[in-house]
């Protein structure tokens, strides 16, 4: 497996350097670097106490942890988020609270790492793996001016919700597609 050079400056005392916690996972588990109290309806800024040097043809991507997202309403607010490689300051994760004011139980504090996606004050603690970061290479795009982009590829015609919104059934083959079974 290939590997690239991302160098790491650590801005805060106590920071984790995120790492693959399997061998095959394609994302490593960023920590809080510091304790975040997040409101219901609030975007806050999460630090995480690093910078990096990202070569350049390279993107790191945010995206969330699948735990989080399943247990709590909290949400990486711009997922996937895209770290430029001229990009120098002190990554921030952007989360969201999803949570509706509620009166009930308004003051009471939840844990990140709690069960059963409740709503409410959500805190963050320093050390509280937050979100993942994937390393991406990213071609450049060059602009071919055509006069029309019809005759161009496949047209699989159709915008949003253009295939529909029901299940396939994976019990016969789908007419449009036989890989379908």
């Amino acid at each position: 497996m290939s590997q690239v050079e991302v160098f790491v400056e650590i801005c805060r005392e106590g920071v984790t350097i995120p790492a693959y916690q399997h061998a095959w996972d394609a994302g490593m588990d960023v920590c809080a670097a510091e304790d975040v109290l997040i409101g219901p309806g609030a975007t806050v800024i999460v630090p995480t106490g690093l910078k990096f040097a990202i070569p350049e043809g390279y993107e790191i991507q945010v995206r969330p942890r699948s735990g989080i997202s399943a247990r709590t309403p909290l949400r990486i607010s711009n997922a996937p988020g895209t770290v430029d490689s001229g990009f120098r300051d002190e990554l921030g994760i952007l989360v969201t609270n999803t949570s509706e004011n509620s009166g009930q139980n308004a003051d009471e504090v939840i844990e990140v790492h709690s069960q059963g996606n409740h709503k409410g004050k959500y805190l963050i603690r320093k050390g509280d793996r937050i979100a993942q970061l994937v390393l991406m290479e990213v071609p450049r795009m060059k602009w071919v001016i055509v006069s029309s982009v019809a005759e161009i590829g496949n047209d699989r015609g159709g915008g949003f919700g253009s295939t529909g919104f029901q299940s396939i059934d994976t019990e016969t083959t789908h007419p449009d597609n036989p890989q379908l079974l």
